[in-house]
């Protein structure tokens, strides 16, 4: 047993008001309040002095690929203002490399770069001895060399894929940019990662995610990051709480042997099946009722529709797995509602327990849907940093009278709708803080796009962001009764602040780190 005391305490229980002391046992809270705890339990437990810090629950991601952002930290960082500084970090790369080796990066945004795709060639004048591939900051584009194309067999009489681009010049000569599945055609051909690369590679990532504050993830990746995950659980070395999606094309193979969304333990369990329902807004894949500005015949890709899509829930339904699906256009937002109407009425049929579906993204709606995802207690599961990173974007290319509902935070709020809020990681780092900052101001760290911020009518108070990474997270796990609050029975999973968030200017907040954090009553972090 331990007394975290001297200490400024929010629990995030709703209308309670900062404790001082915080009593821990097995795990767990056993008791919140001041001074007193220090008489009652003092003689039974070891005393931490706080020295007047803050604390804060434990802090969930709701939307991590932890497998792409624990191997992408090995990458080359191409998140640069100007192509040529990308190029410049791959030719550096390259000095380090033995010729014929790949050379793998994430980051880039076309939109930073004046909106022009970059080409293969400008990758081989970089690394002419090497392979090269850049995933997008968006990962539904990728960018090759002339190595890497060969490599993958892809030449101009390369048919398109299902549900993906090809980029290719006048004369149909693959540029070197994939869109959305022809990224595949280049994946198939990198070198094979293996399930212990990726438990070293998430292992070593675990300390990163707890300087952020991060206690928990909603993952997002497949097959080989669940081996992994249950690997370092297994072994002791799982340090994160993980709700686990199950790729729809393992659907059948899941309700085969009978697995249901909550299986698991609290460290280490069953979410959700994920489905895609389109693309994203940053190469204008984003599947949208009318074409994006200046593009009148692309209105982004539409994988299925709405009737499909409920072909895929009422299955995963019968076999009581909820859905969680990938939505960031209108006509996508759309469709997955019409197919979770269906699914709710046939849940309701079939005598079936309504579960906890969520949208991913939502990052644009049509005004006529906006009321639909708190009618039928559907999960909005965003990410505010999004907003503004992508706020220019939304007004290149939908245009501002639709990016008024874009990242419509407030307004999903106001409707009823329940909020889990992540990052997206690595399109955007898992930093919460960053994501608080941007939930609270719509602002960039450098102020824009003014005082204001963005359509600030979708600004969030702190303590409403706050439940994004906490409450709602935790809602959206099924734990609520046991994450999310620093509240007796609440497993005792915090960070420790220098500084009080709710006591500082907003536009400080990405500037907040944690000096400690805690899982399950031990410190897994301090500075």
């Amino acid at each position: 047993m331990r007394i975290l005391h001297n200490a400024v305490i929010h629990t995030n229980q709703p209308g309670q008001l900062p404790a001082s002391a915080l009593v821990i046992d097995r795990g767990r809270v056993l008791a919140v309040g001041g001074a007193e705890l220090l008489e009652q339990f003092g003689s039974r437990a070891s005393r931490e002095d706080m020295a007047g810090r803050v604390i804060l629950p434990g802090l969930t991601d709701a939307h991590v690929h932890l497998q792409y952002y624990s191997l992408g930290l090995q990458k080359v960082d191409v998140e640069t203002s100007t192509r040529e500084e990308c190029l410049r970090r791959v030719a550096d790369r390259a000095q380090s490399l033995s010729p014929g080796t790949w050379i793998l990066g994430h980051g880039w945004q076309q939109n930073d770069w004046g909106g022009e795709f970059g080409t293969a060639a400008e990758l081989d004048g970089a690394a002419p001895n090497h392979p090269v591939y850049l995933t997008a900051k968006s990962l539904h584009a990728g960018w090759a060399n002339t190595a890497a194309l060969r490599l993958a067999g892809i030449t101009a009489n390369t048919l398109d894929p299902a549900d993906g681009r090809i980029l290719r010049d006048e004369a149909g000569n693959p540029t070197g940019v994939l869109l959305e599945t022809a990224m595949e055609l280049v994946q198939k051909a990198l070198p094979p990662v293996s399930t212990n690369m990726v438990v070293d590679a998430i292992r070593a990532a675990q300390p990163v995610l707890w300087r952020m504050g991060l206690t928990g993830v909603h993952d997002f990746d497949r097959r080989d990051c669940f081996m992994a995950l249950q690997i370092l659980h297994q072994n002791g070395e799982l340090g994160l709480r993980v709700t686990k999606t199950i790729p729809v094309e393992l659907l059948p193979e899941a309700a085969a042997i009978g697995l249901r969304t909550g299986f698991g333990d609290d460290i280490l369990r069953i979410g959700m099946v994920k489905v895609f329902m389109d693309g994203a807004l940053g190469p204008r894949t984003a599947a949208m009722f009318q074409p994006y500005l200046n593009e009148p015949g692309n209105r982004g890709i539409l994988n299925m529709d709405g009737e499909q899509l409920f072909e895929y829930a009422r299955r995963a339904a019968d076999g009581g797995l909820g859905m969680t699906v990938h939505a960031i256009g209108d006509l996508a937002v759309h469709e997955v509602l019409n197919a979770y109407q269906q699914l709710r009425d046939y849940e309701t049929q079939k005598n079936l327990p309504h579960l906890r579906h969520r949208v991913e993204h939502v990052q644009v709606i049509h005004p006529q849907d906006v009321a639909r995802l708190a009618a039928m207690n559907v999960i909005a599961s965003m990410q505010p940093i999004h907003a503004t990173s992508d706020m220019y974007a939304a007004e290149k290319y939908w245009g501002v009278d639709r990016a008024r509902f874009s990242y419509a935070w407030r307004t999903q709020l106001q409707q009823g709708a329940t909020l889990a809020f992540g990052s997206d990681a690595p399109v955007e780092s898992p930093n919460p803080f960053l994501g608080l900052h941007a939930a609270v101001t719509r602002r960039r760290a450098d102020g824009l796009p003014g005082p204001e911020g963005w359509f600030p009518q979708e600004r969030l108070t702190l303590q409403e962001a706050l439940a994004g990474f906490t409450i709602g997270a935790a809602f959206a796990a099924g734990m609520e009764d046991r994450l999310g609050q620093l509240a007796p029975g609440y497993y005792a999973d915090l960070i420790v602040l220098g500084q009080d968030p709710f006591k500082m200017d907003g536009d400080q907040l990405h500037t907040l780190k944690p000096l400690a954090t805690m899982l399950a009553g031990d410190w897994v972090y301090q500075a």
